[in-house]
């Protein structure tokens, strides 16, 4: 199972992109994870897209075509998704044969705050809805509190979190097999 991650930060010592990378470790046999890049984008706009789609924009539309499954790692910005994350979203979104429609996604988050992207992670889950994505309900992975969650080399040192993703791959995978039948 071939599942694309994408990381709503840029940031080099990013918890988000972090925890994917923990997630590339954790993966149950037979999933296979790749981050993609984001950074790239331009920014969205339609006039441009009419155009044609920006070299970044297609490869990702590809990938997102081409994976099982996605794994989006969403910090919380303002009480919702980043910028960055909405501008890979809305340009893989849209017309013609948006590669979003029926796949399955896996959604975590890293914060430094309290309620672990608990905000931002809802506002993706509306946004799975217009875009037809079909998200994993459960386990809900909102790791709060980064900091203290991760080491100096930016490893996923928290036992809890660790197993969180790795149950959620793990229903994520089923979910996939099950939207599949």
């Amino acid at each position: 199972m071939n599942v694309l991650a994408m990381s709503g930060s840029l940031r080099d010592g990013s918890f988000n992109t972090a925890a994917l990378r923990a997630a590339q470790e954790l993966a149950p046999s037979g999933m296979h994870i790749t981050i993609a890049e984001i950074g790239d984008l331009p920014l969205y706009n339609d006039d441009v897209r009419l155009t044609g789609y920006p070299a970044p924009a297609g490869r990702l539309r590809d990938q997102i075509r081409a994976a099982d499954a996605l794994l989006i790692a969403t910090p919380e910005y303002n009480y919702s998704v980043s910028g960055v994350l909405k501008n890979a979203i809305d340009w893989a979104s849209r017309p013609p044969d948006q590669p979003f429609a029926g796949k399955p996604v896996a959604i975590l988050g890293a914060s430094t705050g309290r309620f672990g992207t608990a905000r931002a992670q809802y506002h993706l889950r509306q946004i799975c809805v217009f875009v037809d994505m079909k998200p994993v309900n459960r386990p809900e992975v909102m790791i709060s509190l980064a900091p203290e969650r991760f080491d100096a080399d930016l490893r996923l040192a928290d036992e809890t979190s660790r197993r969180l993703i790795a149950e959620l791959l793990a229903s994520l995978q089923q979910w996939t097999d099950q939207l599949r039948k």
